[in-house]
């Protein structure tokens, strides 16, 4: 197989342009949500998370397509993703209400875990201006047409948020893929978000039609059984260890339910304790399946964002070098180093990332 035909710098405004959800994550650090008595306040979102991880840490031009309630709080969100660096003018400002009855932001309740206390997520999202978002509010022949964008991001956690929240995504990656840029989508499979609206049956029914489009797929085991209905065989559900030749048997059955796919890129994470799981990455590109490097028993700070960051340094190493094999390396020692810290987001530099492919080690810098 060839590799994919990525536009130039010189076409594109933009090296990446994602569609997604920002919401308020409030993290009450080492202690938990339900007797906290401080938060922690960070932005976040699957979609939004993988552009900034292109921005801060490898220094690519990145846009967030979104919404917000024009309050206080959604203040503080656009003020967080100008911290990290994102080009915010596709943000759809929606009128606020005064208390939320019909638009609101989204807030994120996440604390970490801690040896055997895994972490947990409370969500806060319902009839969020984001969740609004419907196809004819956001021109989109004006973002890849006029200006132009080397990749497109988003994801299935958008994609869960509402009926137009999904045609949105439709609409969008149909415009991008008529402009020639590239499509990835990261599977983000929550059963939360999905239990009232169907579950399994209709993340499957949602993804399948948008993974028609999608040039490069990012998943881990759970999200490509739940939402393209792809088993992958012999792993232990608790995912004490897993089964690679099951993944390499899960690829080749995607290839041949979606020849669009050119690349499919899945974490691959064994959990010991919330705060050391052994973590890897495999890579199918070009006919080929990379294997990143494995690291056993990763100590973990905060693993929420995790795959986001994969995903950003995947996309990285297709923008810089259009190689499957070095950028498999790139995005899973990017996820490895935005574990070591909290939030979210990446809080890892270029040079660091680089290192540790390199197999550097922990040793103090000074």
């Amino acid at each position: 197989m060839a590799k994919m035909n990525i536009k130039s710098k010189a076409e594109c405004t933009y090296d990446c342009i994602s569609l997604g959800e920002v919401m308020l994550r409030l993290d009450p650090g080492e202690g938990r949500i339900r007797t906290t008595r401080q938060f922690r306040a960070w932005e976040g979102g699957g979609e939004y998370n993988v552009s900034r991880g292109l921005r801060r840490c490898f220094g690519k031009k990145t846009a967030i397509v979104t919404a917000l309630a024009d309050n206080e709080v959604g203040a503080l969100i656009e003020d967080f993703m100008l911290q990290g660096g994102l080009d915010t003018q596709f943000v759809k400002w929606v009128d606020y209400d005064g208390c939320g009855r019909s638009v609101r932001n989204g807030l994120n309740f996440t604390e970490r875990g801690f040896g055997i206390r895994g972490a947990k997520g409370v969500s806060d999202r319902g009839n969020t201006a984001a969740s609004q978002l419907k196809p004819g509010d956001i021109d989109w022949e004006y973002i890849f047409g006029t200006l132009g964008a080397r990749w497109m991001h988003t994801g299935g956690i958008f994609a869960a948020l509402s009926e137009t929240a999904a045609e949105t995504v439709i609409e969008a990656v149909k415009i991008a893929k008529k402009h020639g840029t590239i499509v990835s989508y990261d599977l983000n499979y929550r059963p939360s978000l999905w239990k009232a609206i169907g579950g399994e049956a209709k993340a499957q029914e949602v993804n399948r039609e948008i993974a028609k489009y999608v040039d490069v797929m990012i998943g881990n085991e759970e999200d490509f059984t739940a939402c393209l209905g792809l088993e992958v065989e012999g792993n232990d559900e608790n995912l004490k260890e897993l089964d690679l030749s099951g993944y390499k048997s899960m690829i080749k059955n995607a290839m041949a339910e979606f020849p669009n796919f050119k690349v499919i890129a899945t974490t691959l994470r064994t959990v010991k304790s919330a705060t050391v799981n052994s973590w890897g990455a495999i890579c199918y590109s070009e006919g080929k399946i990379h294997e990143a490097q494995l690291r056993e028993d990763l100590e973990i700070m905060d693993r929420v964002g995790g795959g986001d960051s994969f995903a950003s340094g995947l996309i990285y190493g297709f923008l810089e070098f259009n190689d499957g094999a070095r950028a498999v390396e790139y995005g899973a020692a990017h996820g490895a180093l935005a574990m070591t810290t909290p939030g979210d987001t990446t809080m890892a530099t270029l040079s660091e990332v680089e290192k540790i492919i390199g197999g550097g080690s922990a040793r103090v810098d000074r």
